[in-house]
């Protein structure tokens, strides 16, 4: 074989030497046959064809070798691999990529000849399905590429079960994979680890079921972690370790206890093989600090415990480690109104409380503050009994009352019914306003509901039994003013802070449709007094009238309030014409109540119940009558009062 025109070179051969050691070889040889046996020393050597060949030397990165053709070829050092370890004389495979270039070198190859080789050897040993094993090089787009010989490709959602946040961190591991598809024409070959794990991991799961029971600990490894729980790699099924089931004590978040790819020794406490999920348990390994807890803390102790969790209903107190009691805001003050239980505690505060109750099946404590201290509510009924006479400061006004504070934490209600005798009081801010200093008569104490009722008019004698008695008799024809008109009648007033009632029979002989037909508020009327109730406090009056059914002029015997002047009619009017209407009221007083008393004379059509007919010192314009109570006026027992704004109650 002739050597090429570099090698001759090398030898640095004579001109003459060169040419009678070329006509020696070819002697007796014609031209036609010289040029027979150079096609036959060239035909093959065809592109993208694999040649054996020889390293002649090494020249700083490029690597000269000789593969029999008349010029040498060059491979970048590069090609052998980072530790490159080559030597003059080796023998390598390498593929003839160009015959020859723009400089006369012919191109090679040792890594596609080297490539070919495995590609070819994959072919011949591996299909699709079969498990390979590789060096993860390098990441790609959209995934990793794997040496198992040849360069594969593992997509990024094959790499693992679990879609993992940075697949590069598999670079420099050795991995197993399935091989998931082979593409012979592009030489390309996709692998899939996450199919081989899970194929692996079904197994593993299958003998896991059949082995794992309940009460047994296990090793796992912690996977993922949710709000609810972490999850534990048992070996071929993760289990839920719920977060009850961390700790004995209270946490707030699953990560306070485990993390990622945490070594965890777990119990297992359920295990359902049919919906393959496995319940486990971290606090479970210790003491429950539940077992006689009924001996440590009794109900009724008094213990000191440190506030963990303040919610809108409570406030979560430690007693030891892992055993929690709850203070429920009820539970906080004897005395104060806590909206919220921040007002009176915070996390990390020391408290002392009571053991309300104990639930040991659901795992709850009742815990109480106020019982740790004295009622005061006990005491309020030897310090203030009925009938004593009180001081205190109005601390806040609602429609029905004042709340005034007889000491820290306790209030007593007065209401509207116990300020005055005699004036209506619809609002308690027309006595009484916030802060004023009040003086009060205890009413009633009822320690159970906490309440303390209080009264002001009874500081003063009751005018209904005295002076109003004695001032207005039955008969008696008196001057008041309308003040308001209703459906049942007309209130009159007939002096400051005192009405009678002017029912709607007494006031026409006709039948009217309402009152305003006969009077208006603001009108100066006569009428003559039917009834005078001094326990129901209230005044019955009916109005004179004529035979026509008119309103009569004021007579001789009408009575005024103190101070007003009598009108010029009544002072002319003759004194004969009064005296009749005395005598049916001297003579005949019981049958008027029996004809028309205030309460039941009008017919059921006309007239209003006898409920309504208010008592006079409740007659306003602005509301209608109620009766007055009997007694300490309090709200329902059902219906508990607007609490004030105040702490107090």
């Amino acid at each position: 074989m002739v050597k090429g025109i570099d090698v001759v070179r090398k030898y640095d051969l004579p001109n003459q030497e060169l040419e009678d050691k070329v006509a020696e070889a070819f002697e007796g040889m014609d031209s036609e046959a010289v040029e027979k046996v150079y096609e036959e020393s060239v035909k093959e050597f065809e592109p993208d064809t694999i040649l054996k060949g020889r390293v002649l030397n090494v020249v700083n990165d490029e690597v000269i070798v000789d593969i029999g053709y008349k010029s040498e070829g060059v491979i970048p050092l590069q090609e052998w691999g980072e530790n490159a370890d080559v030597d003059i004389g080796d023998e390598i495979e390498v593929l003839l990529d160009e015959i020859e270039d723009t400089t006369g070198m012919i191109r090679l190859s040792k890594r596609k000849a080297d490539r070919i080789r495995a590609w070819n050897e994959i072919l011949r040993t591996h299909n699709e399905g079969d498990v390979v094993r590789g060096m993860v090089q390098r990441k790609i787009k959209g995934g990793l590429l794997v040496d198992v010989g040849v360069p594969v490709f593992l997509p990024a959602s094959q790499v693992s079960l679990r879609r993992t946040a940075d697949i590069s961190e598999f670079i420099g591991r050795e991995i197993e994979a399935r091989i998931i598809k082979i593409d012979e024409q592009r030489m390309n070959i996709v692998v899939s680890r996450r199919r081989l794990v899970e194929e692996q991991r079904e197994a593993a799961k299958k003998q896991l079921l059949e082995t794992i029971q309940e009460g047994e600990i296990r090793r796992g490894v912690v996977k993922n972690i949710a709000d609810f729980g972490a999850f534990v790699d048992l070996g071929g099924i993760d289990g839920l370790l719920h977060i009850t089931d961390m700790s004995w004590t209270r946490i707030n978040h699953p990560s306070e206890v485990v993390s990622i790819d945490q070594d965890v020794e777990v119990m297992v406490l359920r295990v359902d093989r049919e919906k393959e999920r496995i319940a486990l348990g971290l606090k479970q390994r210790q003491p429950s600090p539940w077992d006689e807890i009924e001996l440590r803390y009794p109900v009724g102790s008094k213990v000191r415990g440190k506030v963990t969790n303040v919610t809108s209903y409570g406030a979560f107190v430690q007693l030891e480690n892992g055993l929690e009691g709850l203070v429920h805001v009820s539970e906080m003050s004897w005395t104060r109104r806590v909206n919220h239980p921040s007002e009176v505690v915070s996390v990390d505060d020391e408290v002392e409380v009571v053991i309300l109750e104990i639930d040991k099946d659901k795992q709850e404590i009742g815990l109480g503050m106020k019982q740790a201290e004295v009622n005061p509510w006990d005491l309020v009924e030897e310090k203030y009994p009925p009938g004593t006479e009180v001081g205190g400061k109005v601390r806040n006004l609602t429609n029905y009352g004042a709340f005034v504070e007889l000491e820290e934490g306790i209030d007593g209600l007065l209401h509207i019914s116990d300020m005055s005798w005699t004036k209506k009081v619809t609002h308690p801010s027309e006595l009484v306003n916030e802060g004023d200093e009040v003086h009060a008569v205890v009413l009633n104490v009822d320690r159970d509901k906490k309440r303390v009722s209080l009264g002001m008019k009874q500081l003063l004698d009751d005018p209904w039994k005295t002076e109003i008695a004695e001032r207005y008799k039955i008969g008696d024809v008196v001057i008041g003013t309308v003040t308001k008109v209703t459906n049942f009648g007309v209130f009159v007033q007939l002096e400051p802070n005192l009405e009678g009632l002017l029912h709607v029979s007494e006031l026409s002989t006709k039948k009217i449709q309402s009152p305003d037909e006969v009077v208006a508020v603001g009108d100066q009327v006569e009428v003559t007094v039917l009834k005078v109730d001094a326990d129901d406090r209230k005044i019955g009056l009916s109005l004179l009238k004529d035979e026509d059914g008119t309103p009569t002029k004021p007579g001789t015997n009408t009575v005024l309030p103190d101070g007003a002047a009598k009108p010029e009619a009544a002072a002319e009017a003759p004194a004969e014409k009064a005296a009749p209407v005395e005598e049916a009221a001297a003579e005949e007083a019981a049958p008027v109540e029996e004809a028309a008393p205030v309460d039941e004379a009008a017919p059921a059509e006309e007239t209003a119940p006898a409920e309504e007919a208010a008592p006079a010192q409740e007659a306003t314009p602005e509301a209608t009558p109620e009766p007055a109570p009997e007694a300490a006026p309090e709200p329902a027992a059902d219906a508990e009062p607007e609490e004030p704004k105040s702490e107090g109650k």
